[in-house]
């Protein structure tokens, strides 16, 4: 058997494991299982990808997605590894070229989903062959706690007895302790080793921003990265659409995915995120999951996820190729409520409503918080960051906070004395004295609070309702025109000032930021820059040659090393990180022109 450090820098290029890497090879070399927990970017499929050439067999690699079997692929090609998968959209030629090379051992990695695996002809043909080891990606997808569980993952707790002494491992980006240890009973596996690395990105920058106008708040947002990939998460096909048209009047490059769009739609939009393009994709939940696209410089939730866990996967996608990534979230008091008035209409059993309602109100927690974000957000995962991040929003420029019970009892008052029965706005309202048809109709002019908070702006009462909801005094009614009502028990002393509330001012403080916690980027090369954009235009035609996205060919991590080294022979550029002995053989004489200045 070849040793995993040698495989490792042989097929990959890289020249040693990191982090828990080694630790989770050597169990699975060993014929042990294990669950993987590490972020996105953290090198997972690496986990797998080296024990399966290490040991005898073919491994078997469980995928949820086309799409990620599809780069996951192309990738192992490039690297000279024999690949393939078996799915629902494969030309007939390319199936039956990939069961031959199963059925005569020629196979390293075989992809398949979980309801292909299931199919009895698919497992009878597997029993024949010798496994290396079964990899289940994505695993959280068999937790019913999971904010992504299919049931038909359920269904590979059959595996242990099918194909008993080959080691199991278990992946995933994102999973809070519960997750975790329903993945691992879910799957027969309680005797599995646990790895799981810390989920915090420094490369990440998160920011949360309470809507005030949304449009305009991710135009401004989307002007600072002009150029450059991202996704646009929107709570609702309509809202994608609308979100999408908007972006193309103001010139930028937008596409649309959701449920909605033909498949042929979704091919063409996911084709153009994957070649490479600088496009914005605005999309609901359904696009996500097998995103490999590794420079998606931002992602932009317009509506608040329901769970830190959701929000954790898919601000996952961007940066995972190390270098930064910015991330907003757009959040609003009626995202809130509308929320936990959906989970209390839910029929899921009450246990589970329990567990989602935790969720909930630690995304809430989240989005409102004052302080570190990123230490909110890990220990939603179990993990304490020792100190602050230093590159989210409230350390970068700290949030104000102040004694708000004067204000809170004002708001509650009003929504009361108002009849319970008006959203926001309304209530913004009549605490400014606006005299308006509504507010003359209903009489409430004659309130003697109307326009009893006349001397603080519009945004300054729609925060303190927002912050009302957030901590639970206020909800949303039932009914077909529902309106914010007060939550007797949180309510009612504030109301008798038996609570001091204190609230966030919604805007940074003018103070100085605090020192990054990334070390301050050396400033550019000219020389170098160009270069980089030389190698890349060979890649993109390359990439187009051969009909794959331009980053398997190679990352822009590595180009950017190529062009600062400039290395003049094979034997140089095989020394640079992600540069392994199939792709030197196939592509250095064609970088070294390009050093070089040669076509």
């Amino acid at each position: 058997m070849n040793d995993a450090e040698e495989t490792l820098h042989r097929v990959f290029g890289f020249p040693a494991f990191r982090g828990l890497q080694k630790q989770a090879v050597d169990a699975v070399i060993a014929g042990g299982d294990a669950l993987v927990l590490m972020p996105t970017g953290g090198g997972k499929s690496v986990c797998y990808q080296v024990p399966a050439l290490v040991r005898a067999g073919t491994a078997l690699v469980i995928s949820p997605l086309i799409a990620l079997m599809d780069d996951q692929i192309a990738a192992l090609r490039q690297l000279g590894v024999s690949a393939g998968a078996l799915h629902s959209e494969l030309e007939p030629t390319e199936a039956s070229r990939v069961a031959s090379l199963l059925d005569s051992g020629k196979l390293d990695l075989l992809y398949v989903s979980p309801e292909r695996l299931l199919s009895s002809g698919t497992l009878e043909r597997l029993r024949r062959r010798d496994l290396a080891l079964i990899a289940i990606d994505e695993a959280h997808c068999v937790s019913a706690w999971g904010h992504e569980f299919r049931p038909e993952y359920r269904g590979l707790a059959r595996l242990a007895q099918l194909f008993p002494g080959v080691p199991r491992m278990a992946l995933t980006a994102t999973a809070d302790p519960r997750t975790r240890e329903d993945i691992l009973s879910a799957l027969d596996m309680q005797n599995a080793h646990v790895f799981a690395a810390s989920f915090h990105r420094p490369n990440l920058h998160i920011a949360a921003q309470p809507k005030l106008s949304e449009t305009t708040q991710l135009q401004d947002f989307l002007k600072r990265h002009g150029g450059q990939a991202g996704i646009v998460y929107c709570g609702s096909r309509a809202k994608t659409d609308r979100t999408t048209m908007k972006l193309r009047e103001k010139n930028i490059p937008a596409v649309a995915f959701h449920a909605g769009l033909s498949p042929i739609e979704k091919r063409a939009a996911l084709a153009r995120f994957r070649s490479g393009e600088p496009i914005v994709m605005v999309a609901t939940i359904a696009f996500g999951m097998g995103i490999d696209r590794p420079d998606v410089r931002f992602v932009v939730h317009l509506d608040m996820p329901d769970s830190p866990e959701g929000y954790y996967q898919q601000i996952g996608r961007a940066g995972r190729d190390g270098e930064r990534a910015d991330l907003l979230l757009l959040y609003g008091g009626e995202d809130m409520a509308r929320a936990r008035h959906w989970l209390g209409q839910s029929t899921a059993p009450e246990a589970q409503k329990v567990v989602m309602k935790q969720r909930l109100e630690a995304m809430i927690g989240l989005a409102e918080a004052t302080s570190c974000r990123t230490r909110t957000l890990l220990a939603c995962f179990g993990e304490t960051l020792v100190q602050d991040c230093g590159h989210c929003d409230a350390c970068r420029t700290p949030f104000a906070v102040f004694d708000g019970t004067k204000a809170a009892q004002q708001a509650l008052s009003a929504v009361y004395r108002t009849g319970q029965m008006f959203g926001a706005q309304y209530v913004v309202d009549v605490l400014r004295g606006e005299r308006n048809e509504r507010t003359e109709r209903n009489a409430h002019t004659k309130l003697a609070l109307f326009g009893i908070g006349r001397d603080r702006g519009d945004t300054f009462w729609r925060g303190v309702l927002r912050q009302l909801v957030a901590r639970g005094a206020l909800r949303t009614g039932d009914g077909e025109f529902p309106g914010l009502e007060l939550v007797q028990d949180q309510a009612r002393p504030i109301l008798r000032g038996e609570t001091t509330v204190m609230l966030r001012e919604d805007g940074p403080v003018a103070r100085a930021p605090r020192a990054s916690a990334r070390p301050v980027a050396a400033a550019p090369d000219p020389a170098n820059d160009s270069l980089f954009e030389r190698l890349r235009a060979w890649r993109a035609e390359v990439a187009k040659s051969q009909a794959v996205p331009p980053y398997v060919i190679f990352h822009d991590t590595v180009l950017r090393d190529v062009a600062a080294v400039r290395p003049a022979r094979l034997e140089e550029l095989g020394e640079i990180r992600g540069v392994g002995a199939s792709k030197l053989e196939r592509y250095g004489t064609a970088i070294l022109k390009v050093l070089a200045g040669k076509k």
